[in-house]
């Protein structure tokens, strides 16, 4: 039952869930405060009937000990009764043996003696009940005795009977404007439930408004500089910090689409050049060979490019699964600097090793990281310089592995971005050395699947310094 009401109440929207709810406590507490009035009303007025014939039944006893004489009851019985212009009182007096002394005229015809509670020895002022006639009346009755210190047969029996019809008309009347009241504050409660509730909602109508005209063309706009209530402050940030994310994701991808198609242009053009040049009129066989090999090579570089595209595309979507081994890192990287020995002597650059350490990581990628930050130090070396590769072991178990050359560096305001896809230093420089300018963003791909990290320093003319630290 408890799911139906929820699952019920969900299907509101919130401006409809503010307005019940709203309308059900302001009910409730309208609800709670009558009820509240009507019993103290109702218990003060009953207080004061029974108080007013419990001071006639005193009166009634003060006038038998001092004067025991007929007048004094009639004053006090009969004509008291009539004096009262808007209380109905009875009053009847009887003796011992049940016959009646003296009444209130008229009282016999409306209230019998046998209607009243009998009198109570140990609570002689408190016994009293309510009764209705046929004609509708209600009367509230008490009897007592007429002496309180002894009981016998010449004791006499006090009856006092008020009417209370008017009290009970003003009670019943009280209850249905309560009614009507309830009814209209119910109604006006919903009103201004809807009224609150659709006020309290125009922060949000205008924060769906200002996030509706954010375009892919205009994602450079935000929401949160605009004075939001406190709670859709937080909710603003959010999304001014998702649409940061998004910027900069679209942004990236923009810049990728370009660069891609920047750098698959050039080997293409250079390819249908070479060809419309060999085909323009008849050449040697020496001429379609030196062709043919810039071709290859164009494809190849194109092959490279394609491939270090793919395996970033599957770093990111972690399509990659390590394999993970303990290896001597000393061991893998002089083999990788024995493949390229040819390229460093061509500028005699030398080697130096430091240390010695145990790796845990994926052979594979290892060496693919270690290659492209070799491949780097020799392309960016000078003449005679040398690079130093630095291995240890940290606090923590983890493998440190530091590479430093001596060769051209990186200006300051370029490190930050030497991680992006395609990123060039500077146009000059990458005319000059040929590269994907992919291969410092595989290092980060790859150290980010070992869960590691990656740091460069670099000093215009002094060298760059790389360090890669793999996770025991």
């Amino acid at each position: 039952m408890r799911i139906k009401i929820k699952n019920l109440f969900t299907r509101y929207s919130i401006t409809g869930r503010l307005t019940i709810l709203y309308t059900t406590f302001t009910f409730a507490l309208l609800l709670i405060v009558n009820i509240i009035l009507f019993k103290v009303i109702t218990s003060n007025l009953e207080k004061e009937d029974s108080q007013f014939l419990r001071n006639k039944i005193n009166v009634i006893r003060v006038i038998l000990q001092k004067d025991d004489t007929r007048k004094g009851l009639e004053e006090e019985i009969i004509w008291e009764g009539y004096a009262l212009q808007f209380t109905r009182y009875f009053a009847r007096l009887i003796d011992g043996k049940g016959n009646i002394i003296i009444e209130t005229p008229h009282m016999a015809k409306l209230l019998k003696p046998s209607f009243f509670p009998p009198p109570h020895k140990n609570k002689p002022d408190e016994l009293s009940k309510k009764i209705k006639n046929n004609s509708g009346q209600t009367y509230l009755l008490m009897s007592a005795y007429s002496d309180v210190n002894k009981w016998n047969k010449s004791t006499k029996v006090i009856q006092v009977a008020l009417d209370t019809t008017y009290e009970e008309n003003i009670i019943k009347n009280y209850g249905e404007i309560i009614i009507l009241i309830l009814i209209g504050g119910l109604i006006f409660a919903g009103l201004i439930g809807v009224y609150i509730a659709k006020k309290g909602m125009e922060p949000l109508k205008n924060i769906t408004e200002a996030t509706g005209n954010i375009t892919s063309s205009r994602l450079n706009q935000r929401i949160g500089s605009m004075n939001w209530p406190k709670e859709l402050t937080i909710l603003a940030k959010a999304f001014d910090e998702m649409l940061n994310r998004l910027e900069d994701s679209f942004n990236r991808l923009s810049q990728f689409s370009a660069d891609i198609a920047h750098e698959l242009r050039t080997p293409i053009n250079n390819l249908m050049g070479e060809a419309e040049v060999a085909l323009s009129k008849e050449r040697s066989a020496v001429d379609y060979k030196r062709v043919l090999e810039s071709n290859l090579e164009e494809g190849q570089r194109i092959s490279v490019l394609i491939e270090s595209l793919l395996f970033l595309a599957r770093a990111e979507n972690s399509e990659i699964k390590l394999e993970k081994t303990e290896f001597n890192a000393k061991i893998e990287i002089e083999k990788i600097i024995e493949f390229y020995q040819s390229s460093a002597e061509e500028k005699n650059i030398k080697f130096i090793f430091y240390g010695n350490v145990n790796v845990t990581a994926d052979p594979v990628l290892f060496s693919r990281a270690i290659i492209n930050l070799i491949s780097n130090s020799i392309k960016y070396c000078k003449e005679n310089g040398e690079v130093k590769i630095l291995l240890k072991q940290t606090e923590n178990n983890s493998a440190e592995i530091k590479i430093i050359d001596n060769g051209i560096g990186i200006a300051s305001e370029h490190i930050s971005k030497v991680f992006d896809r395609f990123y060039q230093v500077d146009v000059s420089r990458a005319n000059s050395i040929k590269g994907t300018g992919l291969g410092l963003s595989i290092v980060k791909s790859i150290m980010e699947l070992h869960n590691g990290t990656i740091d460069i320093h670099s000093e215009i003319n002094k060298g760059t310094s790389i360090k890669l630290i793999f996770p025991a």
